[in-house]
């Protein structure tokens, strides 16, 4: 008989909640979820144009991984909003259903003999990646979120990588454990029996509460996690509810530029005496001529105005703010392009990523796509990209780039 001091022992596992309904209902729960998180993923890395390369690739090698990549549309504006604001704010609603599913299954973790077929053993093999998948997805997802880079490499190529080897684990458990769940949802709904299984404790202590009353428990949890992050990502009062929202710092409490920013000028190095009216030139370069342009030239350009929001990778956005400035397609014609190509756009900010960003031709064209020099009806403020930045209608917040320095019109590979 196995000792029941061991984990390895069905009997040193007490708890009466653990056992096939509970675990079925979770595993439900996380198969809708999980695809969902999956699909938002990957429009959301699409969305940043990573077959521009090498300006925006920030997955080199991705390969076959990379066939689904398309030309992101600017229309709607709101598009990566809801995109981005669905993915984060799923993404940590359900953590507290992950961490209830691990625990309800920690037993087969345990079991031995650690295979004891070859069928067995793939199964053992593909728990070990999703688990382990799993817990990296959402722990590297809660950190970016947070600007906490502590894990090696860049943010995009370890998430990317590690969504396809976590989602092919997911799809695979879900193809041999989704009929069992159903069944055994179904059996306590038509029979109000709960059914027995190998999670089942063979001498469970007494319950303190009932099974759905953890669930209850979980989804009061994941409730709590949404009501205090959705805030960030819609506009009205949610957003004063939105504590547990991804930081990133804000902006001044009032005013025009009264709106939440990333990276502050003084975090991206960027020196008053560079942005000086005196000093700062715009170089726009184009297929048939190059132009230096002062910020009074550019004011004396058409000027267009767009109310367009800001949407971060790290899930917060903005509401829609009044930009003005000079279109993009404006420019590309100034230097050559009656038909917008893409573009490379290059930042004066010396720290921090896409200090390069390109845009394709169908964002350069979008009659919305301004180079801002004005939000609000007021200058950028320093931190806002004073004194001109881009603003691309359902663009990823960090194609918009700031303290711009340099337009180059054609291909930026």
């Amino acid at each position: 008989m196995p000792d029941q001091r061991l984990p390895s022992s069905p009997g040193f596992w007490r708890s009466p909640l653990r056992g096939p309904w509970f675990t079925s209902v979770l595993g439900l729960v996380l198969l809708v979820g999980i695809t969902v998180l999956f699909v938002t993923g990957l429009l959301s890395y699409a969305a940043y144009n990573p077959d521009l390369s090498p300006v925006n690739d920030m997955t080199p090698g991705k390969g076959l991984l990379g066939f689904y990549l398309f030309d992101w549309p600017t229309h709607p504006a709101w598009l990566y909003r809801l995109n981005q604001g669905v993915h984060v704010t799923l993404g940590i609603t359900l953590i507290p259903v992950l961490l209830a599913k691990l625990w309800s299954v920690l037993p087969k973790l345990f079991a031995l003999p650690p295979a004891r077929s070859l069928a067995h053993a793939l199964e053992r093999i593909s728990l070990l990646l999703l688990v382990g998948g799993g817990l990296f997805e959402f722990v590297t997802g809660v950190l970016n979120i947070q600007l906490d880079y502590l894990f090696p490499g860049s943010f995009y190529t370890l998430h990317f990588y590690g969504a396809w080897v976590f989602f092919a684990a997911f799809l695979a458990h879900a193809v041999l454990k989704t009929p069992a769940a159903l069944r055994a949802v179904r059996r306590i709904r038509e029979e109000g029996a709960l059914p027995d299984g190998e999670l089942v404790s063979p001498r469970p202590d007494p319950p303190t509460v009932s099974r759905r009353g953890a669930l209850g428990l979980v989804g009061g949890g994941s409730l709590l996690l949404f009501g205090t992050t959705v805030g960030r990502s819609v506009d009205g009062s949610l957003r004063e509810a939105a504590v547990l929202a991804p930081h990133g710092g804000t902006g001044p409490a009032r005013g025009p530029g009264g709106f939440q920013v990333n990276k502050t000028a003084a975090y991206a190095g960027i020196r008053d005496d560079e942005t000086s009216e005196e000093a700062w030139r715009l170089v726009v370069v184009g297929r048939s001529r190059t132009v230096r342009l002062s910020r009074g030239e550019l004011l004396r350009h058409p000027q267009y105005s767009a109310a367009l929001p800001i949407a971060c990778v790290e899930g917060w956005a903005t509401s829609d703010q009044w930009w003005r400035g000079v279109r993009l397609r404006d420019l590309a014609a100034l230097v050559g392009h009656d038909d917008p190509p893409d573009v490379l756009v290059e930042s004066l900010q010396r720290h921090g990523a896409f200090r390069r960003a390109a845009l394709r031709a169908n964002q350069v064209a979008d009659p919305r796509s301004l180079l801002a020099l004005h939000v609000n009806g007021a200058d950028l403020t320093p931190d806002h990209g004073y004194p001109a930045r881009i603003i691309v209608p359902a663009a990823p917040g960090v194609l918009n780039t700031k303290w711009v320095g340099r337009l180059t019109f054609g291909d930026p590979r």
